[in-house]
């Protein structure tokens, strides 16, 4: 992973921003439909419900919105490799990211377990508790702020995609932040020698400039 050359590097690296942008993009779209079709009646603060429903799908969409920043970060470094700022931007924000995204997809796993070993009561405590069904799958009437016919099949479809897209957000967010170490001559990318590559580039492009200006002055 440590390969990083800055003739097949750059590309591979707007590959994989772009691919951030897109997961980001769809992440943050399905944590927005369950947050206000289902999350947004049963996290108020007069209902009794745990809150790492809330808190894993605010992660999550969040996540998307990191995983886009991360993305848009990755494409301008791919079309400057010597900036020291932008180098450092790609470190910071595909790191942030990965470590959000792991916390997202773990997060929404253990809102999938809850949801699924108590058939779905956490996703019905915004009803009447009059009337309110044992559970998310029971044929029981209940006076909810909501469609409760398919809450539970239509959660599970929407975190289910998101717990993955977050998984590979963190992917992807790891790839990008390896390739930054390699860019700084950092370990475990020492060894790379793409930043002492970049330096003799640019090195090279600063004499030529100079040569030019002095070749123009001449004619002057």
């Amino acid at each position: 992973m440590c390969g990083f050359d800055k003739d097949t590097g750059p590309g591979r690296l707007m590959k994989k921003g772009l691919i951030l942008i897109l997961v980001g993009h769809i992440n943050f779209i399905l944590g927005a439909i369950v947050h206000g079709s289902v999350l947004r009646h049963i996290s108020k603060p007069s209902q009794h419900i745990s809150t790492n429903y809330t808190v894993a799908n605010i992660i999550s969409v969040t996540s998307g919105l990191l995983s886009i920043a991360a993305g848009i970060t990755a494409i301008v470094v791919s079309r400057n490799l010597h900036g020291f700022k932008l180098q450092i931007s790609l470190l910071i924000a595909s790191f942030l990211n990965a470590l959000l995204s792991a916390a997202c997809s773990a997060g929404l796993l253990m809102a999938i377990s809850i949801t699924i070993a108590h058939n779905g009561t956490g996703l019905m405590f915004g009803c009447n508790d009059t009337v309110v069904p044992i559970n998310a799958r029971s044929p029981v009437s209940s006076q909810c702020p909501f469609d409760t016919t398919r809450i539970y099949d239509t959660t599970l479809a929407l975190w289910i995609p998101c717990a993955v897209l977050s998984a590979a957000e963190a992917g992807l967010s790891v790839w990008c932040f390896i390739v930054g170490l390699a860019l700084r001559g950092l370990a475990p990318c020492g060894n790379s020698y793409i930043k002492e590559q970049l330096e003799e580039e640019a090195e090279r492009s600063s004499q030529t400039r100079r040569l030019m200006g002095k070749h123009l002055n001449v004619e002057a």
